[in-house]
């Protein structure tokens, strides 16, 4: 038998047709993620910032159970030099979805002597402390997080099922073998597991199903005019974690933002895209992830990331 019309390679119908059997074998995969960890686990939580990835999250777990709600809480690490864009859409969607919220903000650890200040300026290293003092106090043994494998080279070497020490730190030699979507969940007291539903999704798969599913997101994931400044490459723009220095001239742009984050070492991009269509379009094109393009804490060095998550972070 011949082959039909959608597998004739460059075929613009064959190419709809399997992004969409694409995103139908991924959003099946995170809602039995979702699902197993549901019923395995005592005590999980979904990591919440307001993100696009995150908010995929919360949008998953919400068909997952559906028509029941979210059985898990939300927790949000803030470094309190988030963009107020991304924090007004994170309250707002807590509100329309009556999830629990439980924000754990580093000033506070700054604030009692727990954490200090780094002279950087920027909070983005400092969140591991307060994520895993906000685990230990919960009792959460299982911690939703939106990395994905295409983000950066350490979370490429990320199971599902990541498991963390007593200590919340990754060992990658610790992690288990992920067979025929079967997940090893089990811990010993005092350890927990990160769970990565969107593990083997793309940051083009994220935005597709952003455009199949409508689900709205912060307005700085589109095009917009804002006063920004250069350093080391990047596009930024004051706030209250510092502004431009003296070398550092303002010029106003129209950006968007590919991820969000500290807004000391998040960046934006220029672009006109103003749609959901827009994005995908140029995301398409682009041959940066968004980490490795906006986010200045992963240019550190090459184990930035990788040297983080032994401490435990995301």
């Amino acid at each position: 038998m011949g082959k039909s019309n959608i597998d004739v390679p460059g075929s613009d119908t064959g190419s709809i047709l399997q992004a969409d059997l694409t995103l139908a074998a991924l959003e099946a995969e995170a809602i039995h993620i979702f699902r197993e960890v549901a019923g395995e686990f005592d005590r999980p939580v979904i990591l919440f910032s307001g993100g696009k990835d995150s908010t995929l999250l919360v949008h998953l777990a919400y068909k997952a159970f559906w028509p029941a709600p979210i059985p898990f809480p939300l927790l949000h690490v803030d470094t309190g030099h988030n963009f107020d864009e991304v924090i007004q859409f994170r309250d707002d969607l807590v509100d329309k979805l009556g999830a629990r919220l439980v924000v754990a903000k580093v000033q506070d650890w700054i604030d009692d002597g727990r954490l200090t200040e780094r002279p950087d300026g920027t909070r983005n290293p400092l969140q591991t402390v307060p994520l895993l003092d906000s685990i230990t106090e919960g009792k959460f043994d299982a911690v939703f997080g939106g990395g994905r494998r295409d983000e950066e080279r350490a979370r490429a070497k990320e199971r599902i099922f990541s498991l963390r020490n007593a200590f919340g730190q990754w060992d990658p030699r610790r992690q288990r073998p992920e067979l025929w979507s079967l997940y090893n969940g089990r811990h010993r007291p005092g350890e927990h597991v990160r769970v990565f539903p969107l593990s083997n999704w793309t940051e083009l798969d994220v935005w597709r199903y952003i455009d199949r599913e409508g689900i709205e997101l912060p307005s700085i994931y589109f095009a917009h005019q804002r006063e920004v400044y250069q350093r080391d490459g990047m596009w930024l723009t004051s706030g209250p974690w510092g502004g431009p220095r003296e070398n550092e001239p303002v010029t106003e742009m129209t950006v968007r933002y590919r991820t969000v984050g500290d807004g000391s070492c998040t960046g934006a991009v220029q672009s006109e895209a103003s749609t959901v269509d827009d994005v995908i379009a140029e995301v398409t094109a682009s041959r940066l992830t968004e980490r490795g393009a906006t986010r200045a804490d992963d240019r550190l060095s090459e184990a930035a990331m990788e040297d983080r998550k032994r401490e435990g972070y995301f």
